[in-house]
């Protein structure tokens, strides 16, 4: 019996966790969001400022947050909330959409992130960065730089030469600059950025995998209506079309009567008229 219930018991947990639902299997990592964030907020701080990095964890995950709502978790005047979002509009980071206030009259903005534009954009920004830094390295590693050692001031060998490797603030003369150190931090520079931009990039093509999958959801379900609709519109004109064979079987049932009931009038009256005649 004990072997029995065993048996029993196993099965039902393997149907258990065979049968769960595959959206309670699949979460998603709080780790990537996490990532997503730090990187959003980035290029909101390199294109507007430190201030209004707040408005990433405000907007992340929704759709269509009030504007009043995000001005008050700011501790931001509705104009100032307004002109953040409207310079991110304008580098295609957030849209709106606005409805009127019946009560009031006056136009409500509801504001949504795009984090696949965003993402794209601090990609094509830290790509810029690393072309340039690796510029950088190629003139540090080809040419030689002087520096004063009184004025701290640093400059190449054209510079140098036209000034005769004298310093033109202090008169002192330019020493040779060991190019190591600013080649080392170069190098940490050049690694660091290609990280975020792998990062960046992986990131991004989540988002457009989502938006591929929202898009092919929105599709299969508008093909759903589409059928739904043909399906009734079809159900309808079968429903139309029985009805008018019907009134047409009903008008033909009433015609032929109609026509029998002269014909027997006839007959009758006919009948009638013979015997009327064979009276003496």
């Amino acid at each position: 019996m004990n072997r029995k219930l065993l048996k029993a018991y196993l099965f039902l947990i393997t149907n258990f966790l065979f049968k769960m639902p595959k959206k309670s299997l699949k979460k998603k990592n709080p780790k990537n969001k996490k990532k997503q964030i730090k990187l959003l907020k980035i290029i909101v701080e390199e294109l507007i400022g430190k201030q209004p990095v707040e408005i990433v964890d405000l907007l992340v995950g929704k759709k269509h947050v009030n504007e009043f709502i995000i001005a008050k978790k700011l501790r931001l005047t509705i104009n100032q909330t307004r002109n953040i979002l409207y310079k991110l509009s304008d580098y295609g980071l957030v849209s709106f959409i606005r409805k009127k206030d019946r009560k009031k009259g006056w136009y409500i903005y509801f504001w949504t992130l795009n984090p696949y534009q965003t993402l794209s954009l601090l990609e094509e920004n830290l790509k810029k960065k690393l072309e340039e830094l690796e510029s950088l390295l190629k003139n540090r590693k080809e040419s030689n730089h002087y520096f004063c050692k009184v004025c701290f001031i640093e400059v190449n060998e054209e510079t140098a030469l036209l000034n005769n490797f004298t310093c033109p603030e202090c008169n002192g003369v330019y020493e040779l600059a060991d190019n190591t150190k600013a080649i080392n931090e170069i190098n940490d520079k050049i690694v660091k950025i290609k990280k975020e931009i792998e990062t960046a990039s992986i990131e991004k093509s989540k988002e457009g995998e989502e938006i591929t999958l929202k898009k092919s959801r929105k599709l299969k379900a508008a093909k759903k209506r589409e059928e739904k609709k043909s399906g009734k519109k079809d159900k309808k004109s079968k429903k139309i079309h029985r009805k008018m064979k019907e009134s047409k079987k009903l008008k033909n049932k009433q015609i032929s009567k109609k026509i029998k009931l002269k014909k027997s009038k006839a007959l009758n009256k006919k009948s009638k008229s013979k015997k009327i005649i064979k009276r003496p």
